[in-house]
Order: structure tokens, then C-alpha cells, then sequence
């Protein structure tokens, strides 16, 4: 019943009609993208080795696809969920399966790692590289072969695989690309999404639909941001009271079996869930009847801290580090993570110095109440505060990651944070003098600039009338040529990656999809591809991976009218 069909001419797929002389020849556009214009297709994340796609496509039978993996020891079980995603996702791609031809070759994948019966975790040392080969014998069996090192880049190679199967409207089959190598690695170590869970709540749900996005993409690390001062939703084990007294609602909460459950979810998309608690600022509710919580809920709010409610930890109560200890157990114990955020996040001194409490113990001290006073009470309670991760950790010495604030900055990151230790995230401007003034001190460094990676910007604003604070809206081109090498210059070799962030006071699961997608699969290039090219050359590709994540379930953003789509390089008006 097609009207259409496509023709690739001069490197542009062009719609045709359909008719008894052109059928046999029409491709349908996801195959006629496949090969027409460019050397790697229609993948997403761009590969950074060397692609060839022979275009040539073979019509396989998905009842008929076979997935071995040699080596697996203690990881069958984490394998054998892998193909079944993997699968479903093949499934997606047909849109009626009343209406698909029968038939089809054989296919096979075999995945080629170490036998290696180490733990699967995600660390900074991993290798999360792959090599793809696709090869189709005279019978017409598919055989791919995926090598890599570890779990991690074989999963990665599974995805690529995965985008180089396409339905065919015309023909009403799955095809797969009959003759294909590509050699794959990404360009940063670190590729990451943050989600506030605190100020509105998510589900389970909701939070494994954003990692299912990031695995379609490639992006490596979940960082969840738990808890803060509106909402308290993670089960504690030795305090219960936390998550009664915090949490909005009994049902709004996150159990410790919910925690493992999408710690698991990740890891079988090759993602690590980071947890982060944010201290000493942004904390409030949870905390009441304990005494260990200055200026919470202040008003008027704004001469306390940056937004209602207020609330910061007490650095000078003793059992408060007791509670921080439990708090980081709960964290170490489900989580495991290979690095932890402690936050550090916005500290207001002058909430501090509204406690008649913590300004006596100062004096006792010897201290002034000067702003220099509060930052060493500041790194007092960080050296606290993370000798009670150490103990949890087992003296395992995790790197930890802290916000840029007052504490990272001139002379206060010399003389109470060490940069063997600590990774610094930034989210000032790509263009602050500061970002470099830490680099060169040696630290690492995670890129979450607000100019170009808090999605949550652009609307109305909540405490007073206008736009919110960092408006305008971030449009995914400004996202693609967010260039790290940019903003690092010569201390680019610091930085592990960036994260782009979702801080939730105007957005809750019923808009995640759309504030995320497609704009953080344009940082997903970004990071594993880093590509010397614009926005410009990317967003034929990007409108076609944008109908891939809507097959996959996610409500992403349009970017174009569909027609954009069928008509490859109408729209632009510089075309």
C-alpha cells in the first residue's frame, strides 16, 4: 500500500513514487540512509575508527538469530539479559507483525571476550572499546562477530549491531547490513546524565526508561542525585526515620530493593548509577527533631540560601557524622560505587552564621565569624565528612567528586581539598576563568557548564515572575558543539567527560522524556565521538536516531516536521 519509496542520488535520499517500473529498485529510508552520503551511515554515536558498510543488505529471519558469548563464567546471567534486550529491541523495529514477510536467512552473533571471572564493574579504567565485523557466507547465513575486552565494549558493539538492522517498509522485512567493519572507542571516559529525584519525585519506571536512553546512545553514567533539601526518598537502614520524615509520600519513596534493582538495570546497559548526597547545603526535610540542621526553612528564604527550603548540616555536632556514616553505608553497600558524589554544593555562610550554636563553638575554637572562618568550618566538616566515607569504603580511598563553590576557589582548594583525591565538576559558564585556574592545579574534572548542559533551563520561572534563572531554553545544536577541548584548552588531558543535568523544580516524569531526548544523545556524540565537525553535519542523522528512540519508547522531542525527515535537506535555510 506505499506510495513512496527512496533513491539515493548525488549522496541525498530522495522520495519517489512507487510504481511497477522503480519497485524492485526503491529502498525504504532507513536502508537508503543506511548507505547514501555517508561513510558511517545512519550510526549514532559517529564510530571513531574506521567504518565500512558494504551496501549490500541481507532480509533475516529474527525468529532465527542466535546470540553466543564464549567466556561468560560468572556473567551468564547478566548475559543472558543483554540478549534479551537486545532482542525486544529488534522486535520494536517491526511496526505489525501480522503484516511481516515470512522468511529470512539465519543470523549469528559471537561475542568474543577474555574469559575473565572478574566482577562486571564499570570503573575509570575500563576499555570500553569493540571491534564489529559482519560477514554473510554463500548460503546467506549473517554471521557478526563482535571482539572486546570486556563485557562493557561488547555490549557496546552489541548496540552498534543493533543500529545497523532496519525494517523495510517496502519489502515488509528486517534487513541487516550483509558486509560491515568498524572499529570503535570512545573519546571520554566519562558520558553522563544527572536526574534530582528530591525536589520531584520519579518512579522506577521512569528512571530505567532514562537508562534504556542512555544505553541506546552509549552513555555510561547515571548520577543520581537522591536526596536534598525538599525531599528525603532513599530508604537508610539504620535510620528509618529519614525516608518517614523526608520522603513526600509513602508510595514516593526509593527502597533498597528499588536501588538494586536499577543498579542491576544499568549495569546490564553498561551503565554505572552514581549516587551522590549533597552536603553540607541542600538538606532539610528528613532531618527534623535531630538538632543537627542550621536555618532549615528560613525565612525570608533568599538571605539563607538559593532557593525554599533552606538547610545546611551542622558541622560542629559530633553525632551528625554518625548519621552521615549510616547514610554513606546505605550508599556503599547498594550502590558500590567506583567513585561517590559528596556535593559540596552551594554553601550559604550566612547560615551558618544565624546559628547562635555553631557561632560559639567557632569562637571556642578560636575562630572569627569572618567568610574565611566559615570556610574552614566548611573543610572541617569535609575532612569529617569523608573520613566517614573512607570507613565505609574500607579504606578503599574512592575518588570523590565534589560542585564547584566556594571551597574550589582561590585559596581555599589549595589549602583543604587535594587533587589526588578530589574531581572537581563544574557547572559555571564554559568561558569562567576559574574552570581553568583548577585545572592546571592538577585536578580532574567533570564538564557540566550551565550554558549548555542544565537542560532543565528555559520557562517560566517559580519563585517570582519571568523566566527561570538560566533561560533560555539550550537547543540540542549548542549541546552538539559544546566543545570540552574548548573550555579545557591544554588541560584537556584532566578531564574525564561531562554530564548533562536535570534539576527538578519544573520537571517531574510526565515531561523527563522531552526535556532529555534527542537533546542528550547530542551530547552523547559529543563525548564518545568529540567530532571535528558541527551540529549542521549531524542533523539528518539526528532526525533519523530521533525516530529510533521514539520506537524504543521514549517520548523524545520533535525536532522537525516529519516531512523534514522524508525530504533530506529541504529544511535547512542555508541548504
Amino acid at each position: 500500500d506505499l506510495i513512496y519509496g527512496y533513491e539515493c542520488k548525488s549522496g541525498l535520499c530522495r522520495k519517489v513514487e512507487l510504481s511497477e517500473k522503480n519497485f524492485a529498485q526503491a529502498i525504504s529510508l532507513p536502508v537508503c540512509r543506511l548507505f547514501c552520503g555517508s561513510e558511517i551511515g545512519t550510526l549514532w554515536p559517529q564510530p571513531t575508527g574506521a567504518v565500512r558498510l558494504d551496501n549490500l543488505m541481507r532480509n533475516v529471519d529474527i525468529s532465527f538469530i542466535d546470540i553466543n558469548v564464549n567466556g561468560t563464567g560468572r556473567s551468564e546471567k547478566l548475559w543472558k539479559a543483554v540478549e534479551n534486550r537486545w532482542m525486544d529491541m529488534l522486535e520494536a523495529k517491526i511496526p505489525d507483525r501480522k503484516i511481516l514477510a515470512r522468511g529470512g536467512y539465519r543470523m549469528s552473533v559471537y561475542i568474543n571476550t577474555p574469559n575473565d571471572e572478574t566482577p562486571v564493574k564499570l570503573t575509570l579504567e575500563t576499555d570500553e572499546s569493540y571491534h564489529l565485523d559482519i560477514d554473510t557466507d554463500a548460503s546467506g547465513h549473517v554471521m557478526a562477530h563482535i571482539t572486546a575486552s570486556n563485557f562493557f565494549g561488547a555490549r557496546n558493539g552489541l548496540e552498534t549491531l543493533s543500529q545497523l538492522i532496519v525494517y523495510d517498509d517496502i519489502r515488509r522485512e528486517v534487513q541487516v547490513t550483509a558486509n560491515a567493519s568498524i572499529s570503535d572507542a570512545p573519546k571520554y571516559k566519562w558520558r553522563g546524565l544527572l536526574l534530582d529525584t528530591s525536589r520531584n519525585y520519579y518512579s522506577v519506571k521512569a528512571i530505567k526508561r532514562t537508562l534504556e536512553g542512555m544505553a541506546l546512545v552509549k552513555l555510561n553514567t547515571f548520577h543520581w542525585h537522591i536526596t536534598d533539601s525538599h525531599s528525603f526518598p532513599l530508604e537508610v537502614r539504620k535510620r528509618p526515620e529519614l525516608l518517614k520524615l523526608g520522603a513526600y509520600s509513602p508510595r514516593q519513596v526509593y527502597t533498597l530493593r528499588d536501588v538494586a534493582e536499577i543498579v542491576e538495570y544499568g549495569r546490564v546497559r553498561g551503565i554505572r548509577v552514581m549516587p551522590e548526597f549533597d552536603a553540607p547545603a541542600h538538606v532539610g526535610e528528613g532531618w527534623q527533631h535531630k538538632n543537627m540542621v542550621a536555618c532549615f526553612n528560613a525565612q525570608p528564604w533568599k538571605d539563607f540560601c538559593v532557593e525554599p527550603p533552606c538547610g545546611q548540616l551542622d558541622p560542629t555536632v559530633p553525632e551528625m557524622y554518625d548519621v552521615l556514616e549510616d547514610i554513606y553505608g546505605t550508599m556503599f553497600e547498594r550502590f558500590d560505587p567506583d567513585v561517590f558524589h559528596m556535593g559540596g554544593d552551594e554553601v550559604s555562610t550566612s547560615c551558618w552564621n544565624s546559628s547562635r550554636t555553631i557561632r560559639r563553638w567557632m569562637k571556642k575554637q578560636g575562630w572569627g565569624l569572618e567568610t574565611a572562618d566559615f570556610m574552614r568550618l566548611w573543610g572541617h566538616f569535609q575532612t569529617e565528612a569523608l573520613a566517614r566515607v573512607d570507613k565505609v569504603a574500607n579504606g578503599s580511598h574512592t575518588p570523590i567528586i565534589l560542585w564547584t563553590s566556594g571551597l574550589t576557589e582561590v585559596p581555599f582548594i589549595d589549602e583543604y581539598l587535594n587533587p589526588e583525591r578530589y574531581i572537581i565538576q563544574i557547572w559555571t559558564t564554559g568561558v569562567d576563568p576559574k574552570v581553568k585556574q583548577i585545572l592546571k592545579r592538577g585536578f580532574r574534572m567533570l564538564v557540566s557548564n550551565y550554558d549548555a548542559l542544565y537542560f532543565d533551563c528555559g520557562g517560566a520561572a517559580w519563585v517570582t515572575e519571568g523566566n527561570n534563572w538560566c533561560s533560555p531554553y539550550i537547543g540540542w545544536q549548542k549541546v552538539y558543539n559544546n566543545s570540552i577541548s574548548s573550555i579545557a584548552g591544554d588541560y584537556e588531558h584532566h578531564v574525564l567527560g561531562a554530564e548533562a543535568a536535570i534539576w527538578s523544580e519544573q520537571i517531574d516524569e510526565h515531561t523527563l522524556d522531552n526535556r532529555l531526548w534527542p537533546r542528550a544523545s547530542a551530547l552523547a556524540e559529543r563525548l564518545w565521538s568529540n567530532p571535528s565537525t558541527g551540529w549542521r553535519q549531524a542533523e539528518s542523522r539526528l532526525l533519523l536516531h530521533r525516530e529510533r528512540l521514539v520506537e524504543n519508547g521514549l517520548g523524545a522531542e520533535a525536532m522537525q516536521p516529519q516531512w523534514c525527515l522524508q525530504n533530506e535537506h529541504e529544511c535547512p535555510i542555508d541548504a
